[in-house]
């Protein structure tokens, strides 16, 4: 994928960017269509996330970032792993309507419910170059799960990376980091970039009937070869550990009465991920090229635990044992006539899962897919680009989807863009939607030991069972855009109004036993937008809000009927926890100082309205303030940088789960002291 990169310039192995670039004009993206596009002439909405911007919001962990998008939600890794949400629907644990890609490399899981488990993404921020935000669905160019967005994060390339980078970050709440990076030639015709990073903390301040602590191990390898002037080829591979706790005390209403719950004890809930990707790009002529990409990932897991149910000893693992992917997909860009461009191609992937708890019985489970891809660029006057694409998906378990988009950019002057969009976008079910056999597992059975006197020998209640003739959730977008590029103010405006249907949401339904099932149509309505300007050269400020509007009713089939008039509290509310599962309006704004004596400094502030992320609590509204401030220095031939980050400056406030219960997740003040040597 030939991909835009703004002035770069090496200093020791620090990468300098063009940092007037993404405010002075709009940038150029290749992630909507997969064609290189300037920002007014793409077919949906995108925000671009500089390596300067990463560093000024004070982000310790990747999702924090996207906090500065407009419509994103997100939450600290806790108990819970953390998850990363556009316009809401978020009760799903790993996220999976928004597609994440590391250079091209799609990060679901099979194991982790065909979403992405953002405790072990395989990337360290400072090994990030930027990343391109598609707002709005892309299923017309990534299929089926390209639902509501596409993050894609663009790593450095190994050739700005030179010599040895040490860091570290030391805080209260147990903040520990430790990074190692180097950078160099690899032979005659390659460079290389290694990182190795370790994180740990003690987690959010445990409060009442919870334990809370993270810890992380990553390893991330990238080479890039010229093998000709025509022929490129890129190699990366990477491993990471993460061990995170769940689970919660005894508890006798509101007194702890000692140890762990009996139905579900303090546990280490365990996991790794590990991926290979060979890229090779063949330029066939100045405007057409080639690109073949082969991947394979391997996720682990477990979640294991023990339980008395019935007086008997179980032993359960949701989201534990092995999910692994290999993927191969081509790729194809031409210009068939003057003013026309077309990216095409085609991918084949094979999933394979296996669950002593969620597929008890089943063995691995397998599941392939194979993707056919197209999009058109015509400009056939100044004023005017049009975008036509469509995917079509094969899935072994979900069938065949279909996923088309037009679009129509009109550029009034060089300075404004107004675009109209359509598109349909499918959501296909996770392994376990469609095959899963849940049960409890007597722990002797579990763990390979001899049954114990009286200990119940065979697996008993059915928790969840797969639904094979399971539909895919649809989704059809409308989209109204606005873009302004005032290059002489140093301004940018980019404001995207919306309705999107869904018109058949799934939903775990909570009867015995569960079962994923269409429940509720969806309408969200709302406009976004993101300012940017540099009123002076020193100065960056950029400003994002949301209003977002969510209704819904209840499917008219007696499914749907039974739900809605049954016990909120036994199935969770499921009207609320759609329509409030985003705030309904939400503002960011940030500011980048550069300071006398070479300082740095930032200031980002975040604003929501409530919100629900699970189906009985409540995240209250809140406010929380960031700062950021940083010298960079050069001494005796090294370089580097010393810089203090506060998080929650303004207090306590909840996230998650609403503030104002002992047992809520409470995110308090967090500082930490962070020291980069470059040699």
């Amino acid at each position: 994928m030939a991909l835009y990169i703004a002035s770069l310039g090496v200093a020791g192995s620090a990468v300098a960017v063009d940092e007037s670039i993404y405010f002075s004009e709009l940038p150029v993206v290749a992630s909507v269509s997969r064609l290189p596009q300037k920002l007014a002439d793409a077919p949906t909405a995108v925000t671009v996330i500089d390596r300067e911007i990463i560093k000024a919001s004070g982000a310790r962990d990747l999702n924090d970032v996207f906090r500065l998008v407009p419509g994103f939600q997100t939450y600290p890794n806790n108990t819970d792993a953390a998850r990363v949400t556009y316009h809401g629907l978020t009760d799903e644990d790993f996220s999976p309507r928004v597609q994440i890609l590391i250079d091209g490399r799609s990060l679901y899981s099979p194991l982790f419910r065909n979403g992405v488990n953002w405790a072990t993404l395989l990337v360290a921020l400072e090994d990030i170059e930027r990343i391109e935000v598609v707002r709005g669905s892309n299923s017309a160019s990534y299929g089926s799960n390209a639902f509501l967005g596409v993050i894609n994060i663009i790593t450095v390339d190994p050739a700005l990376v030179r010599g040895f980078s040490v860091s570290t970050n030391q805080g209260n709440q147990g903040v520990r980091d430790y990074t190692l990076r180097n950078g160099g030639k690899f032979g005659e015709a390659g460079d290389f970039r290694f990182t190795y990073q370790q994180k740990d903390d003690n987690g959010l301040t445990d409060r009442f009937d919870w334990k809370d602590s993270f810890s992380s191990r990553l390893f991330d390898f990238r080479a890039d070869f010229t093998l000709t002037d025509r022929d490129s080829l890129q190699f990366s591979a990477g491993h990471v550990e993460a061990v995170m706790q769940r689970g919660r005390l005894a508890r006798n209403g509101d007194v702890l009465t000692g140890g762990s719950s009996p139905d579900w004890p303090i546990h280490d809930f365990s996991q790794s991920s590990s991926y290979l990707q060979v890229l090779w790009r063949h330029s066939l002529a100045a405007d057409s090229d080639f690109q073949l990409r082969y991947s394979y990932s391997a996720d682990w897991a477990s979640d294991r635990f023990n339980l008395n149910k019935n007086g008997y000893l179980y032993s359960a693992d949701e989201f534990g044992d092995h999910g692994t992917r290999n993927e191969i997909e081509a790729q194809h860009n031409f210009s068939p006539f003057e003013r026309a461009r077309v990216v095409w191609g085609a991918g084949w992937r094979s999933d394979a899962l296996s669950s002593d708890t969620m597929l008890y019985s089943r063995g691995t489970v397998r599941r392939e897919v194979a993707r056919l891809f197209g999009n058109l660029e015509w400009k056939p006057a100044t004023w005017f680009t049009g975008n036509l694409g469509a995917s079509v998906d094969d899935d072994s378990l979900a069938g065949t989807h279909t996923s088309p988009r037009i679009s129509a950019s009109f550029h009034l002057n060089p300075e404004n863009t107004v675009r109209l969009s359509y598109s349909r976008a499918y959501r296909t079910g996770s392994v376990v939607d469609y095959r899963g056999n849940e049960v409890v597992v007597p722990f002797a059975k579990a763990n390979g030991m001899p049954f114990a006197p009286g200990e119940q020998r065979s697996a008993t209640g059915r928790l969840f069972v797969g639904n094979p003739n399971l539909p895919a959730e649809q989704l059809d977008t409308l989209e109204l855009g606005y873009l302004g590029d005032w290059r002489d103010w140093r301004m940018s405006l980019d404001v995207r109004g919306f309705q999107e249907k869904i018109p058949n949401r799934l939903v775990q339904v909570l009867l015995d036993p569960k079962f994923t099932a269409p429940v509720q149509q969806i309408r969200i309505e709302g406009v976004e937008y993101q300012w940017k300007w540099q009123p002076f050269e020193p100065t960056r400020i950029m400003v994002s809000q949301s209003f977002v509007h969510i209704y819904s009713e209840f499917l008219d089939d007696a499914l749907a009927t039974a739900l809605a008039g049954a016990n909120s509290q036994t199935l969770g509310n499921l009207d609320q926890l759609s329509e409030r599962s985003a705030p309904r309006h939400a503002t960011s704004a940030m500011l980048m100082q550069k300071l006398p004596l070479g300082l740095e400094f930032s200031l980002v502030g975040y604003w929501l309205d409530k919100m629900k992320w699970t189906r009985n609590t409540w995240a209250e509204k809140y406010t929380r303030v960031d700062t950021r401030l940083g010298y960079p220095f050069r001494l005796a031939g090294w370089s580097g940088e010393v810089a203090y980050t506060v998080q929650s400056l303004n207090g306590a406030h909840g996230e998650f789960k609403a503030y104002g219960n002992p047992a809520d997740r409470i995110v308090e003040n967090r500082h930490w002291l962070s020291l980069r040597l470059d040699f």
